[in-house]
Order: C-alpha cells, then structure tokens, then sequence
C-alpha cells in the first residue's frame, strides 16, 4: 500500500490508460533518495494490463556505454532482427554483438523507438527505467530520443531518477516528502512517543527514512543531512553482522552489477565464501535471485561502500579486476583496475585507452571521452597524458558535452605548454607508444603524439573553439580557429579556416572578409578532397572571378574522396549567398536523402534548412513548412539549440508570409530563446509581418539597419525595405542597400534576381517600363505576384482600370494558392477599386487539410514506401507512421494507401 500518494497515482494510471488505448506517452519521476520514486514504478508494474521491460540504472557501470540500455533491453535481443537493417547494425554495434564502424550516436536512439514499436505488436507495453542518473551518458541520451519521439505505438515510459537529472521533452511528477498524516501511518504504531516524534521531524516525510530511522534515532544526536542519515541507519545495521558478511557486501557494494558468481570469485581471496552471504539475507539487506545478488535499497550499497576502509576499498577493486578474467570483461576489469590505483600506472592507462577505442567504435563517446580522461589521469609521461587528453576533448565534443570538452582541451593545452617549457631547459624525451600494442589507438589518429606539439595543439584548439561557438560564444572561437590553422596542416588546417569562416558569419563583414582570404592562402594539393570545396567558397564569397557551379563542385569533391556530408554542407549555405538555389535545393536534397541512408541524424538539422530555404525560394512554401518543421523537430531533440533558432526563425518568416502574427511572434521568441546569434531571419520575418499589415514605418524602421549585408536574409530582404521606403516617401533610405542588392544580382546572373531589381528600379524610379521588363523576365511564384500587385496598383492609381485588372486578378490567384493571406486582402482591395468584383476566395486546397508531418508521410506513402520504410526515414515508429496515415485518409477524401496516387501531392 502507498500512503499519501493518490495524486502521483493518479498521474500513472492516466499513462497506462492512454497507452492502452494506443496512444503513447513518458514520464520523469524525480525526487531525492527514498522518497518513494520505486515504489510508484512498482504500483505501475501491477496497475495495468500491460506487457512490463524493466531496467535500472547500475553505479559501477555508469561508464561503459550502453551498458543500462543493455540491461532494459536484454529479453527482447530476439526482435531486432525486425529493425531497418542500419537500425539493426547500430544496435548490435551498441551492445557489441557486432564489429562495425561507428556512427550516429543517435541511431540507437532510433533503433530503440522502433524496437519498442515493434514489441507493441503484442500488446501495450510498459517500460520502466530506475535510478536513471547512473545510466551511462550513451543509453539516456538513447532513451530520451525515443521517449521523445513516442506518439501512437501504445508504450508507456516512466524513468525514475534523481536531481539534479532532467529530460528535456518528457513530462515530469516532482515527488515530495509525505504530509504529516501520511507520515503517521506509514510510521505506524510500536514506537515511544519521543522517537516518534523526533522520526517524524527529521524524516520530513521521506518514507525510506520513516522506515529506516526508527532503529537509529535513540544514538543520532547529529544534524546530518537525511540522506547521511539513512546511509548511517543502514550503516549500522551492516556493522552488527559478522566480519565475514561485512567482507562479502564489501565486495558486492563494488561490483554491483550484482553478478554473484564474480562476487563469490572475488571474495574467496579475502576467506569470504557463499555462506557467509546467509546473515545478510536474515537482515534484509540483500536478496539473490538467478545469481543476481542485489541490495534491499541503493543507500545499503552506497553505505556499505562508503563505509569500507580505504585500503580495503583498493584491494576488493584489484580482486575484482582479476576476477573478471572473461574475454567480455574487459572493459569492467580496466575500470577496476583504475579505482584501484594510487598514482600513475602505464600499464592500466593503457587498459583504459583500449577501452576507450571500445567505447567509440561503439558511438558511445561520452564513455570514450571519461576513459581517456582518465587514462590522462595515470598516464607515466606528459606527452602520452597531453595526448590522451586531446583525445578525452574530442570525444567529448562528439558525445555534445561543450563544457566538458572545452575544459579538456584547456587542460591538454597547459599541459602541452608545460612540455614546451621543459623542452626549453632538457632535451627532449624518446616518442613512446603509451603502452598501447603497435596497430591500437583512436580513430582520431593512433599514437597522434608522434606528430609533435603542433598536430596536437591544433587539435586541441579545434575542441575549444568549435565548444566556444556551440556555446554562444562567436568571436573567442573565430580567434582560436585562426590561432589554431596556423600550427595545423593539410586537410585540418582547412577544416578549422572553414570553420573559422562559419564563426564570422556571425561576426561581421570585415572579419568574413579576412577569413574567406586566409582560406584562398591555404596551400592545398589540387588532388585533395577539400581543394574544390575551397576553391568555391573562396571564389564565391571574393567575387574574384566568374561564379562557379556548385553542382560540379560538388561532384568533383565527392570524387576527390570528401567526407560527405561534412564537407559538403557548408556548400550549400555558401551557394544561396550567391543565388545558386536551384543547384543548392538539389545538393541538399541529394545530402539529405543520404543522411537519412546513413542514419546520421546530427547533420540534418543544418542540411533541411538550407533545403526549406530553397523550397520557399521557389513558391513551394508549404513544402519548406514542412522541412523545416521536421528540421526544428530534430534540432530539439538532439539539442542543436544553433540550428533550432534558425530554423524557428525561418518558420517565423513562413508565418509572416501568411499573416499569422501570433504563430509568427512565439517563433521569433522560442528562435531568440534558443541562442541563436543570427537574427537575419527573426528581422526580416517581422519586418515582412509589418509590411503585410500595412504598417509601413514600422517595417522601414525594422529593416533598415541590416538590410543589403552579407548574409542571405539581409540580401534578400532588400526588395522589401525598397517597397517600405517608397510608400513612406522617403526612397534614399533604401538606396544604400539597394545599390548593393543590384550588384549582387549582377554577379549571380540569375533572371529571377534581375526581376526584383527592375521592380526595385520600378519603385524608385516611378517607371512603368521596368514593371513591364520585371514581368517579362522568369521570377519566382510569390516576388512575382508582388510585382503583379503593385503594377496593377500603378496601373489603377493611373486610371487604366482593364490593365489593372489583369495584374491584379494574377496577382491574388498566386497569393490564395500561396496561403499569403495579407497579399491577398491587399489584391481584393485594389481589384474592387477598379470596379471589378473580385472573385470568392477558393477554398483551401486539400494539402492544407494535412499538417506537415501528415504530409510528409503520404507523399512517401504514395512512392510506395511501406510504414517501416517511412519511419526509418523520417526517425519515427512505423505505428505513428500508420496512425498519421490514418489520420490523413479523410482529410484528403480515400480509403486506402493505393487511393493516393489519384491526388496531387507534390506542388
């Protein structure tokens, strides 16, 4: 029975009800130790008619990747061969059933989503996840993707942890302490009034401690905190065993996986033996159930733990290590011999280095990244420990922990100027392997340290700077990179000037222009794969010489060997700054379709934006909602908050162009909130709201000040801030930046550039020749209409009312069939003027029905994709896929998925 706690119940219960009913949902159960977070998972367990997969979080393994995802996932190994076959790969990589190179970290989460889908086929499911905040870093970034991708496949998550471990996506029940009547019962009587009274104050409704504190009130005349407390309670209840037992559950508190038969191997060593486990059973203090021994409650462990002598502690670990002698055993018997260590120790670096190179064949580089660092830890020589901590940043930015990696980095470059500094007064010592076998080492580069300081600080200013960006801080990472590419070499020192690149992008002009000359500098063989790359970025962003294709750009760098897609992404955003949107939609779209092939979730973010921008180019602008949607969606859940923020501020201008001003401000609010430092989007989209509106001054004053810069929606805004300043009479505002709109329409050589400079020129110049010109050239669906509008107003403030018409009527069909609802209104207006009725608005066409992830879903289906094919895709379970299917059908009038190929889904 569970007192006082009606309300978390009540919480679970609508859970389970809903994943019964087909809809899924997860759950965050957080609250200090003992409070009751396990007994709620418990009440989930028996409250629903649900299939249950159970798992916790184990202390001592919280370092070796997948190891908890493992665990949960153990009894149902035998349903992954239904994965997508990359899924599939990826999860047997995970668990290391499979030797594969490593990936997306992210594909696990994934393969688990559709896992846990494909186990719903016999029926609801529940899983429960304890003490979640010893999972190892790989299995909880795993479990929150797929939580938070759940949606119509019938499984119920519900992770137990505590603070300070969050979820970002997923609901959360706080648990607190019980009120005093809840308390009272579960205190129960049998106790004097004294300790009665004095249990109740200091448990503070925590039910562990109302349970355990009874037996050590009488001696605890101490202020601990109560967690102290309970471990002291426990604590002594261990001391009153006999020295044997004590000995055994010392051994078992340090090798809690609780596998009994290596605690029992371990423990013979001390005279400790499978008897002497029977006291402690008595005591309720453990339980052994199918060779698992496990402790009554995670406190016990960690008293026991605690409580064990120093040296004692140190020579269970040594007796640990020898006893997992397995050939899977590995990695468990390196980290036991490093908690055993007392100073540096080669051999066991060496150990912890060989599980590292484990760990991120496995993608599991937030274990990588503890292991090395570690490594660095023991390491005998300064170089091998620099290089061991170059190797711990990398891996820890790969794994996206920013502030980690970059105080890893920051220790690996005192470290190498420590070495210098010695060098300067010694001579310097022989190169050594590390203690690493000949052929072993990270993929980052085996025994890098033989490449000298330089290779090594480069590196490690990388790891700094690419942190520094990520983390909102432009300038001090532009300055490393550059710091940085003058010690590297080769293909790295172009990496790092291209990244310096991206870092001025948000910098400003001047320092762009430096960079773009620094990377045209670079000495590059004219066979290396970035050679092309290079050449066009540089010759693009210089304007130094004829404008390059980036289609054969493109192809070139892929025959070259360029590692596809990261060095051909930055291609894209480069191409739309020179107008290239025609090549730039196919590379991405190419790009994409790739990623999507390879699972590599991470890159998409960047690559569907560039893409959705495109796509709005064109006047496909409920395709771009679309991208960039599952864009924004993605970005989240892997938490690019860069990427998010632009891609909400991009979906804030796709509102604006509708005319929707609430949906339009919450993504101008939630893209600044993310910590974007590119607000060219936010600008324009809410200067683009205004001039719909009709608030002319308001746009004019809002764009003014970044329009005709460098970027694309400063550039492209510019035809705006013309139309604004010439209805508020005052057209020299805009003829700054329009002068350098007009030059970089010249050099694109784009017919559709040239349309809006004649429109433009039309505007300042009060000349019906250029409208007449503008319409004549090939534009773009929605700046076309534009143009259309304002002739046909020329035309009708003029008193040609017959021409007129004929604008103005094209005009708004291009606008309704747009959705632009405030160019529309604006168009009805002017044709009534002329004395025409306008015509009824047509209704809405039957993709507006969908929403765009509806969409998305049955243009694949109407491909012929199957639901797993489509969810494999688009990185969610193919029962969410079949429920939007479902939900879809109606809206656009059929019945089934062979009905789809008699629709129009493609505008």
């Amino acid at each position: 029975m569970l007192y006082g706690r009606a309300t978390e119940q009540g919480v679970i219960n609508r859970l389970l009800s809903e994943a019964q009913a087909g809809r899924s949902g997860a759950l965050l159960i957080r609250g200090e130790p003992g409070i009751g977070k396990t007994a709620l998972l418990n009440h989930a367990a028996g409250a629903g008619n649900l299939r249950v997969l159970r798992g916790t979080g184990v202390e001592s393994e919280a370092e070796l990747p997948f190891a908890g995802l493992h665990l949960l996932l153990r009894p149902v190994l035998d349903r992954v061969r239904a994965l997508p076959e990359p899924q599939e790969r990826a999860l047997r990589a995970a668990f290391g059933l499979a030797s594969v190179q490593a990936g997306d970290r992210l594909l696990v989460g994934l393969a688990v989503l559709s896992l846990l889908s494909e186990l719903t086929e016999d029926g609801p499911l529940l899983v429960l996840v304890d003490d979640a905040h010893w999972l190892d870093r790989a299995s909880t970034e795993a479990l929150l993707f797929a939580a938070r991708r759940l949606d119509a496949e019938g499984v119920a998550l519900i992770i137990a942890a505590r603070e300070p471990f969050t979820a970002q996506g997923v609901a959360e029940l706080p648990v607190k302490g019980l009120d005093a009547t809840a308390s009272a019962a579960l205190l129960g009587d049998g106790i004097s009034p004294v300790v009665r009274y004095r249990v109740l104050a200091e448990a503070q409704g925590n039910p562990l401690a109302l349970i355990e504190l009874p037996a050590a009130a009488p001696a605890d005349g101490t202020a601990l905190p109560l967690t102290s407390r309970v471990q002291d309670a426990f604590l002594g209840q261990v001391r009153q065993l006999p020295e044997a037992t004590q000995g055994l559950l010392a051994v078992a508190s340090a090798e809690d996986t609780g596998d009994l038969d290596v605690v029992l191997r371990a423990a013979a060593g001390f005279g400790d033996f499978l008897e002497d486990l029977h006291p402690a059973e008595s005591a309720g203090l453990v339980q052994v159930e199918a060779g698992i021994m496990t402790f009554r409650h995670p406190l016990v462990r960690a008293a026991v733990y605690q409580g064990t002598p120093p040296s004692l502690r140190l020579a269970v670990h040594r007796a640990l290590a020898a006893a997992l002698d397995g050939p899977d055993d590995a990695d468990r018997r390196a980290w036991h011999l490093a908690m055993a260590a007392t100073g540096p120790d080669e051999e066991v670096a060496a150990e912890l280095e060989r599980t590292a190179v484990r760990a991120s064949d496995r993608s599991g580089y937030a274990a990588a990244a503890t292991a090395y660092e570690r490594a660095a830890r023991l390491s005998a020589r300064p170089e091998t420990q620099a290089r061991r901590l170059t190797l711990a940043a990398e891996t820890a930015a790969w794994a996206g922990e920013l502030d980690r990696a970059g105080a890893l980095a920051e220790q690996g470059v005192r470290r190498l100027a420590a070495i210098a500094e010695a060098a300067s007064t010694a001579p310097a010592a022989p190169a050594s392997t590390g203690g690493l076998p000949e052929g072993e080492g990270s993929r980052a580069g085996d025994h890098a340290e033989r490449a000298g300081d330089p290779a090594l600080r480069a590196r490690l200013i990388h790891v700094r700077a690419t942190a520094d960006f990520l983390r909102g801080a432009p300038h001090t990472a532009h300055e490393a990179l550059l710091r940085g590419a003058e010690v590297a070499e080769g293909a790295r020192a172009a990496r790092m000037l291209l990244q310096a690149l991206h870092t001025a992008w948000y910098i400003g002009a001047p320092e762009l222009g430096r960079t773009v000359a620094r990377i045209g500098a670079l000495p590059l063989p004219e066979k290396d794969p970035l050679a092309p790359v290079v050449g066009f970025i540089t010759t693009a962003l210089s304007r130094s010489a004829a404008l390059p294709s980036l289609a054969e750009v493109v192809a070139e760098a892929r025959r070259a060997g360029a590692d596809s897609p990261r060095d051909l992404v930055q291609l894209c955003g480069v191409g739309l700054t020179i107008g290239q949107d025609e090549e730039v939609g196919e590379a991405a779209g190419s790009l994409v379709a790739e990623a999507r092939a390879l699972g590599n979730i991470g890159v998409l973010p960047t690559l569907l934006f560039f893409l959705a921008e495109t796509e709005m180019f064109h006047g496909r602008h409920r395709d771009a909602l679309t991208t960039a949607s599952e864009g924004l969606r993605i970005a989240r859940d892997t938490g690019q908050a860069q990427w998010a923020g632009q891609l909400g501020s991009f979906l804030a201008y796709l509102a604006a162009l509708e005319g929707d001003d609430e949906r339009c401000r919450r993504h101008v609010t939630e893209a600044l909130g993310e910590g974007t430092a590119n607000t060219g989007w936010t600008t324009w989209a809410l200067g683009a709201l205004d001039l719909g509106c009709g608030k002319v001054e308001a746009a004019l004053s809002r764009l003014e000040p970044s329009a005709g810069g460098y970027q694309v929606s400063q550039t492209r805004c510019v035809p705006d801030l013309v139309e604004a300043a010439v209805r508020l009479g005052v057209p020299e505002r805009a003829a700054g930046a329009f002068a350098r709109y007009r030059e970089w329409a010249r050099y694109t050589r784009r017919p559709w550039a040239e349309a809006l400079v004649l429109r433009c020129r039309a505007l300042l110049e009060d000349s019906e020749e250029h409208f007449v010109a503008a319409l004549r050239l090939d534009g773009r669906p929605f700046e076309r209409a534009r143009t259309e509008l304002l002739y046909g107003e020329r035309l009708r403030r003029t008193r040609r009312k017959a021409g007129a018409r004929v604008h103005l009527r094209a005009a708004l069909e291009t606008f309704e069939q747009l959705e632009a609802t405030p160019w529309a209104r604006r168009a009805r207006v002017e044709l009534s003027a002329t004395g025409s009725a306008a015509p009824t608005a047509s209704a809405p066409g039957v993709l507006a029905r969908l929403t765009p992830q509806e969409l998305q879903i049955v243009r694949l289906a109407a491909q012929g994709l199957s639901n797993r094919d489509i969810a494999a895709q688009l990185f969610l379970s193919p029962r969410t896929v079949g429920y939007h299917l479902y939900k879809a059908y109606p809206k656009l009038g059929v019945a089934s998925r062979g009905e789809l190929a008699t629709i129009t889904l493609f505008s």
